[in-house]
């Protein structure tokens, strides 16, 4: 079995990584500066605490502890966000994923598996999206994680390495056994913002725009369980390893909901009215993004196992209730 770093291996996605990798049998080294994470979620391997701009940390890293593969997860996440603070972005995100390449290839580290995002496709012309879609970020986020996928097609062909880039649609829920869940401060993220208003009658939720092209005129993503996501990325690495060049996979259900969808599914679970009130629509968000998925089936074996809406609000409320 395989010593892994991952770097942002104590936050929500990271950590739930780690568990999966520990469940399958190899051993997660947490690489991340606690900037966003959390030391609660470091429960299934060693951790070494540093900044992925720190080069030299993370070839040290890589050498104490035998890394054999890299899961990339360590970023800047939030789009409203980076277009207030396009910098910050840039350094973290392209930077801190330059010397992870670079720790890499000085290390003789030949496996990476990257965090991507479907803001790669920026508003797309069509939906479901496939991998084939064109590039089109339009926030400073889904540029740095498009810039990040062009030098990880250029290490490949130039050094060697074997990379996979794997393109998440919206990742909700919690772990199903409870042990760690979404946890973001601020919470940005829909679903924890509307059991938020579900738990206090005095929470008024804004839903950012009803107008959008939908059947009900509110945004909809494809929402994929985090527990689902951490099972794409364990099997991703074990392809990696017999793999060549630079692969691609989007990670989604291939299903929809709505802002009004996820309310519903809210009520429903938590038998609890949900108060809101109605917003002009946030910047660059598009009307509806749907993943294709079909090739991480295809090829890595991937399939959803928690794709319905209401569970993953039910795995997210239990975390979310014992938080309280």
């Amino acid at each position: 079995m395989s010593n892994v770093l991952v770097t942002g291996g104590a936050g929500y996605v990271g950590g739930h990584i780690c568990k999966a990798l520990s469940g399958a049998g190899h051993t997660p080294v947490v690489f991340d500066n606690f900037c966003r994470g959390h030391r609660e979620f470091v429960r299934w391997g060693p951790l070494v605490e540093a900044n992925i701009s720190d080069k030299s940390a993370l070839i040290a890293a890589m050498a104490d502890h035998n890394i054999e593969a890299v899961i990339h997860c360590a970023a800047l996440a939030y789009v409203a966000e980076s277009q207030e603070r396009p910098m910050d972005y840039y350094e973290t995100n392209v930077i801190g994923s330059v010397n992870v390449l670079e720790a890499m290839r000085e290390s003789g580290v030949p496996c990476l598996v990257f965090s991507s995002t479907c803001a790669v496709y920026g508003i797309p012309a069509s939906v479901p999206v496939d991998e084939a879609a064109e590039y089109a970020p339009i926030s400073p986020y889904g540029r740095t994680k498009w810039i990040v996928e062009t030098m990880m097609t250029e290490c490949a062909r130039a050094y060697g390495m074997k990379c996979i880039s794997l393109r998440y649609f919206n990742a909700a829920g919690a772990d199903p056994d409870g042990e760690i869940g979404e946890w973001h401060d601020p919470e940005t993220h829909l679903i924890p913002i509307v059991l938020n208003a579900a738990a206090d009658s005095t929470f008024l939720l804004s839903i950012n725009g009803t107008d959008y092209e939908t059947p009900d005129g509110t945004a909809i993503r494809d929402y994929i369980h985090v527990t689902d996501l951490a099972d794409a990325h364990v099997r991703a690495f074990e392809f990696a390893k017999t793999s060549s060049g630079h692969n691609v996979f989007n990670l989604g259900t291939g299903h929809g909901a709505s802002v009004r969808d996820v309310i519903g599914a809210v009520e429903n679970v938590t038998d609890r009215k949900v108060n809101f009130v109605k917003a002009a629509r946030r910047e660059c968000d598009p009307d509806c993004l749907v993943a294709n998925a079909q090739k991480a089936e295809d090829v890595l074996g991937w399939k959803p196992q928690y794709p319905d809406i209401e569970t993953i609000v039910a795995h997210a409320w239990a975390y979310f209730s014992r938080q309280k």
